[in-house]
């Protein structure tokens, strides 16, 4: 079972990429779950005849100019939540549901903008009920997959520079406390689980040849509860699709579950 994550920076720009990226991992083995971040669309404007066509149930949460996410899945899915319950919260953040005996958590972290500001104190809040969420659906759901836009650093392995970007957004101690916090729960980094090469990140900047001087950080993550951990086969970033013209600025994660597909 293939799980991945991409936010995709506006699927209305990027559908194309999307389904030519699906295509292309189906030659090999097909994705059974894809979480989409930042779609950029209202529910109505959502594509969902696109994957239909294509082979793929889908399961969405637009808004408007920002934020949007959406559930990409080979099989029907049951049990769709979206947002976080008992969380009051007026962006299109999160969406959840059962997948072939899985809880597929698809989430778009807020970003914070900068330590000390309102959006950072709002992210704050957001990561504790989170947490406090996540903890009751892993009670009920043993096979637990988070995944998303974390807009969070694990640690300095993570970041291109460091040393130069020590304490700012995505880097914060009480950003990773909150990641910490989270594997407290029982979940693991399934890229952690693998070999991988040095400095390998999931987002590049758009601007002073972020990708082309591989300027990244890894903020795009998949946990894995503890159940699932023992079945885990691989886990990669897939560079290609940011070679694309005008591609986003994130890159696909895909993990490898030894599950039926």
């Amino acid at each position: 079972m293939k799980i991945a994550t991409w936010n995709i920076n506006s699927l209305t720009v990027r559908l194309p990429q999307v389904l030519d990226w699906l295509a292309a991992q189906a030659a090999d083995a097909p994705v059974d779950v894809l979480a989409l971040q930042e779609l950029k669309l209202t529910d109505d404007k959502f594509p969902a005849a696109a994957f239909q066509e294509a082979g793929y149930h889908a399961q969405w949460f637009g808004q408007k100019t920002y934020n949007g996410v959406a559930l990409i899945t080979r099989a029907p899915v049951t049990d769709v939540v979206k947002n976080i319950p008992g969380f009051v919260d007026d962006m299109a953040r999160v969406i959840s549901a059962t997948v072939a005996g899985v809880r597929v958590i698809g989430a778009y972290f807020p970003n914070g903008q900068a330590p000390g500001s309102d959006k950072f104190v709002y992210k704050m809040r957001w990561l504790e009920a989170l947490r406090e969420w996540v903890r009751a659906e892993m009670v009920s759901q043993p096979n637990l997959v988070l995944l998303g836009d974390y807009n969070i650093t694990f640690d300095d392995l993570d970041v291109w520079d460091p040393v130069g970007l020590a304490g700012t957004i995505h880097c914060t101690d009480e950003e990773r406390a909150h990641l910490q916090a989270l594997i407290g729960l029982g979940l693991t980094d399934a890229f952690r689980l693998f070999a991988q090469p040095e400095k390998s990140y999931s987002w590049w900047d758009y601007r002073m040849l972020g990708f082309q001087k591989n300027r990244g950080m890894r903020i795009d993550h998949i946990l894995i509860s503890e159940a699932l951990k023992p079945l885990a086969r691989a886990c990669t970033i897939d560079r290609v699709p940011r070679k694309n013209k005008q591609p986003s600025d994130h890159a696909p994660v895909i993990v490898t579950l030894d599950l039926p597909g």
